[in-house]
């Protein structure tokens, strides 16, 4: 029997399902100018993808790196959701610090 395909499906699941609160809690703790942060693990992870020595490790890699570039996007969009109220803000987060203030543009 071959498990690696269970294998491979179970963790980008859980990647998945990992990704999703981390970018929840970042943009709530650090706002969307950690974005850099994903940037500088999906670049790692995609590096790591290259030179790993087992197929499986390289696939699990580029499923994070890719979580990881994905998770940019979602940061965005989380900051969206917080302005809409469907999210808390995070009152002692001035909306405009780091990054937020180019979206801010008054």
């Amino acid at each position: 029997m071959n498990y690696t395909g269970l294998i491979i499906g179970a963790a980008t699941f859980l990647c998945i399902g990992l990704f999703h609160p981390i970018v929840i809690k970042a943009e709530y703790h650090l706002g969307v100018g950690c974005w850099w942060m994903f940037l500088v693990l999906g670049v790692g992870c995609v590096v790591g993808s290259l030179f790993a020595g087992s197929t499986l490790l390289s696939t699990i890699l580029g499923v994070v790196a890719f979580s990881s570039f994905w998770s940019i996007l979602e940061l965005f969009k989380q900051k969206e959701r917080v302005e809409k109220g469907w999210f808390p803000k995070n009152p002692k987060r001035s909306a405009k610090t780091g990054a937020d203030r180019m979206d801010n543009k008054d």
